[in-house]
């Protein structure tokens, strides 16, 4: 048996000012040195040697971005600060007006409603005063865990593991054994004890409480058994689950106090982006301040959202209705990227009776005005608060006075009309005829319908108008609150599974076997489903091995579909059929950006137009086109113009917390009395997540586990505690691992900047070495002259002569060692897809001989050539042949050896709206290839053959899509960053 390694402790810390990490090795200390602080000298000499790529912090770029050339020979230079709140001198007597460089835009704030900070008593700070000191906790207070080791496991054996009883009691015993020698304990004696201490926890302490709900109305002779049923409600107090969002010191950079407009510096006009910016918190705030008592006051809007899930397919009682709450103030990027802004505050009563009574009138009503009551109960904590300020401690150490209103519903179609009191296939946002809902009609508000409750019959209503005059909304026991004009868009449900998934997608089908009979229908649509499983792979990109034909959908399957359908389905229909899904895609994407502006707005129209023009040739199947889900385009722009960018609001973010909180916690469970048990572990969580937060408030989680443990022994111990390690022998050294499959790309926090690539951290050592065997490996002779080309314009960056103009001699010649790497990191600012709260986020692409043990994988993507070509932002797509680096003259040159594509036309097809490419090669029929700096990458480019009316052969694979076809749609819609630059 080869001799066992010992447990390497982390000795060496990084240098750099503020990093915490610590590492086992020079090696890794090395690496990690290189990749995150470039600019930090290494211990020893120094060596001369090229800054390798990093992150430059530009400004983030508006929706209509155009990269700039960049400037290889210049530092990075620092973003201009993101725009704060108002100062109180600019905004107590008008609006205040700033102006934001990094955007190009300019603010004005509200100027009543402003978030003045204040002492706990209300009375209002002097301005620039510090804040109110908060009450001193000890540096080494864990409290309720003795010390960090026991907060860690906790928090690893519960959340991120959530072992069960049986298995933390092992461990525990594991660990006692381990100890017993030394005279010491584990962190806990057994479950029981981990459990006892996260409850003994104050923070974030929000108990559930329940109550239970009864039908009270005329009973018949003959008494269905649901009338004498109880319903249990629980729920937690949103009032203090407000309180702890607004307290959150990590969310202290990342919420707006005050209501504002935002404006493009350049023409003026509008910008909405986050929920405060939209016209409804501004009309909010003119309204509450009208009492001069609630000056200086923060508008809280509170977001809810609920929607039924399934958390099993077997037998039981496995569908649970969670409710969902939020605040307006907090930035979209929080909400979205899950970070403890949206918390569950209940568990609605999901009634139900045996099938002679399931569709009685009586049941039905009940059902609905359960849930109605039900809200009303839960919110009615905030009731006082709506009208009177309360004091509340904000996340930046400030007191401000809070007065809260019912902000945005988040829900489904279905949902809403249980919300707003409708009836099916009426629209709940206006009163349209639901037999013609696209010609439109007077929007719905709750004066109104109150009036027709009151003078029209319960028939005429419901016929009529569309409205249940049975039902009270719960809006209606609150102030300021119209559900009509609260319920949100739902780009999930209404557009994507809606409007394309269960409506356009289904439809081509239909049409298809109207036209040419079910036999050769089914022929086409297995060639298009090849061609769904042939598109080639791209970062993020759901594969769909046996095409679109399975059953269970969910969201993300819809989203994948959309990516690549549309080149799919070219060819086998008519041209307005790609027209309108174009319109429809075009107009999900535009709906989707991080900022909406006018132009935005006016590009939704005129896709919507589109849309309503070309979807008639589907006129042959669908018997109408007054479709609740398809209506629901024809308000967004006036629901953007209320409530900022449509992707802060969707229902993909509660359903996504479906996951946390619901679907995990009912598995953990021992699946009897599940939601009791469910409750305890949504309230454990929340408290470990509470004290992370105050953990690392207080500066007490810098570094590991390891490396503060260390840190925290005497000198004595630390001897005992660091033996040297023994040398192992170099025939069991550990390799290098290969690079990780991180297909799904990366959200990525920190600091916003416009883009950078790098290479992987490990070179592969089974590859070529030198340039000659790299061309031998790469099947590409003239390798040798590309590098040269390549130093020629990386040195001579003035000179305005093409290299192959340049006589041979005199070009620099590079003979020496170089490294091959399998793949390149790109990172850059993508907001409107899932990224972190700066808006960044990672994708890898891929240049190696096998991947996967299976096939090569040669990535596209796009670089800026700092030309003035037309179309895609000025940008090219290339095919990435391998990445390498080698260094001259002491200069590390991170390279790519990359097969240019051209464009076909000077402007993108007209029915798709797509640009499209082919590989470029000389006369001689040889490829078009060049050698390029790494930093002239943006990032990849997802190509889709152009596949015509022929069909494609069964055994296709993705893999080879790109070598089989000769020309490509650059496909805009493989994400919205991609749809951004490449549009």
């Amino acid at each position: 048996m080869p001799p066992r390694r010992a447990h390497h402790l982390l000795q060496l810390p990084c240098p750099a000012p503020g990093c915490a990490r610590w590492f086992r090795n020079q090696s890794g200390l090395t690496q990690h040195r290189r990749s995150l602080h470039p600019n930090i000298p290494a211990p020893g000499p120094p060596q001369p040697s090229r800054s390798p790529s990093h992150p430059r912090d530009f400004s983030p770029p508006p929706p209509d971005f155009s990269p700039p050339p960049r400037d290889f020979s210049q530092p990075p230079q620092p973003s201009p600060p993101m725009p704060s709140e108002p100062t109180h001198e600019d905004s107590d007597n008008a609006d205040a007006e700033f102006t934001d460089s990094s955007e190009r835009c300019y603010r004005t704030y509200h100027s009543m409603l402003n978030g003045r900070p204040c002492t706990a008593d209300g009375e209002f700070l002097p301005h620039g005063a510090p804040p109110t000191p908060m009450p001193q906790k000890a540096p080494d207070d864990w409290s309720p865990y003795r010390n960090r080791i026991e907060f860690e496991a906790a928090e690893f054996a519960f959340k991120k593991c959530h072992m069960s009883a049986k298995n933390l009691d092992f461990l525990c015993d594991l660990m006692a054994a381990t100890l017993v020698k030394h005279r010491d304990v584990p962190p806990f004696a057994d479950h029981k004890d981990l459990h006892n201490v996260i409850d003994a926890t104050q923070l974030g302490d929000v108990p559930w409480q329940s109550f239970s709900v009864q039908y009270t109305g005329e009973r018949p002779e003959v008494v269905p058994p649901w009338m004498d049923d109880k319903f249990d409600v629980w729920y937690r107090d949103p009032r203090a689950m407000a309180h702890n969002i607004l307290a959150n010191p990590t969310f202290k950079d990342e919420i707006n106090y005050t209501p504002f407009r935002e404006y493009d510096a350049s023409d003026k006009t509008r910008r909405w982006k986050d929920f405060m910016s939209g016209d409804w918190a501004w009309k909010q705030s003119d309204i509450i301040s009208k009492d001069p008592e609630t000056h200086g006051s923060v508008l809280v809007p509170i977001i809810l959202g609920s929607d039924k899930t399934t958390v099993s397919v077997g037998t039981g009682n496995n569908e649970y209705y969670p409710l969902y709450a939020s605040i307006g103030n907090v930035r979209n990027s929080v909400r979205r990227a899950h970070r403890d802004a949206l918390v569950i505050i209940g568990f609605l009563a999901i009634p139900k009776t045996d099938k002679k009574h399931s569709k009685d009138d009586a049941f039905r009503i009940f059902r609905r005005q359960l849930f109605h009551s039900s809200l009303s109960a839960i919110l009615s904590s905030l009731k006082s608060a709506m009208t009177e300020y309360e004091v509340v401690r904000c996340g930046d150490g400030h007191f401000r006075r809070i007065i809260y209103s019912l902000g945005p519903y988040i829900a489904d179609y279905e949902e809403q009309l249980v919300l707003s009191c409708i009836v099916k296939h009426w629209c709940p946002k206006c009163i349209a005829v639901r037999t013609n809902l696209d010609n439109g009609g007077m929007d719905r508000c709750h004066e109104h319908t109150e009036f027709l409750i009151g003078e029209l019959h319960g028939d005429v209503l419901w016929d009529e108008f569309g409205i249940i005059g049975d039902l009270v909304p719960f809006t209606n026991d609150f102030p300021r609150a119209d559900i009509h004009e609260l319920l949100s868009f739902d780009l999930l449900h209404q557009l994507i599974k809606g409007a394309f998934k269960d409506h356009l997608v289904d439809w081509v089908a239909k049409y298809l076997k109207a036209v040419h009979g079910t036999r050769q229908a089914e022929e086409i649509m297995s060639d298009i489903d090849r061609r769904v499983a042939a598109a080639p792979s791209f970062s993020g990109l759901r594969r769909f091995p046996q095409g679109r034909d399975f059953k269970q959908w969910t969201g993300d399957d819809s989203k994948a579909l959309m990516k690549v359908f549309l080149p799919a389905i070219e060819g086998h229909v008519p041209g307005d059929m790609v027209r309108a899904f174009r319109a429809l895609l075009e107009f999900c994407y535009l709906a989707w950006r991080d900022v909406v502006t006018e132009d935005t707005l006016n590009q939704m129209q005129d896709a919507l137009h589109r849309f309503h023009r070309y979807r008639q040739i589907f006129d042959l199947v669908v018997p109408t086109f007054s479709l609740p889900r398809q209506h629901s385009m024809i308000h967004y722009t006036d629901m953007i113009r209320l409530f900022g960018a449509p992707n802060g609001l969707c229902s993909s973010i509660t359903e996504s917390k479906h996951i946390k909180a619901v679907k995990e916690p009912w598995r953990w469970s021992s699946r009897h009395n599940a939601l009791g048990q469910m409750l305890v572990t949504n309230q454990r969580l929340d408290k470990l997540a509470a004290s992370r937060v105050d953990f690392d408030a207080r500066g007490m989680l810098t570094g590991t586990i390891l490396s503060s443990a260390l840190a925290a022994l005497t000198p004595d111990e630390d001897e005992q505690a660091v033996p040297p390690i023994a040398p192992q022998p170099d025939a069991h050294a550990i390799e290098p691992q290969p690079d990780i499959d991180i297909d799904d790309g990366e959200v990525v926090d920190g600091p916003t900047v416009l883009g950078y690539v790098v290479l992987a951290k490990t070179p592969q050592r089974k590859r070529a070495r030198t340039v000659a065997a790299l061309a031998h490996e790469v099947a590409v002779p003239d390798l040798r002259r590309l590098i040269r080309h390549f130093l020629f314009t990386q040195l001579n960056q003035d000179d305005p002569r093409d290299p192959a103009d340049v006589p041979t001699g005199s070009l620099p010649r590079h003979e020496g060692k170089l490294q091959v790497f399998n793949s390149a990191a790109a990172t850059f600012f993508a907001p409107s897809d899932l990224s972190g709260t700066g808006g960044m986020r990672r994708e890898h692409i891929r240049a190696c001989p096998l991947w996967r043990n299976e096939y090569p994988r040669n990535d596209c993507v796009f670089i800026d050539t700092d030309s003035d070509a037309q179309g895609m932002r000025g940008l090219e797509v290339v095919r990435i042949v391998c990445f390498f680096s080698f260094k001259h003259n002491w200069e590390v040159y991170p390279c790519a050896l990359i097969h240019w594509f051209e464009k076909i036309d000077d402007c993108a097809d007209e029915d798709t709206g797509m640009w499209m490419v082919r590989p470029s090669f000389h006369e001689g029929g040889s490829r078009n290839l060049a050698v390029i700096h790494i930093e002239t990458v943006f990032r990849a480019a997802h190509l889709i053959p152009m596949y015509g009316s022929e069909y494609i052969p069964h055994d296709l694979k993705f893999y080879h899509s790109i070598d089989c076809f000769r020309s490509f749609y650059v496909n805009k819609f493989a994400d919205h960053h991609a749809f951004e630059i490449a549009s």
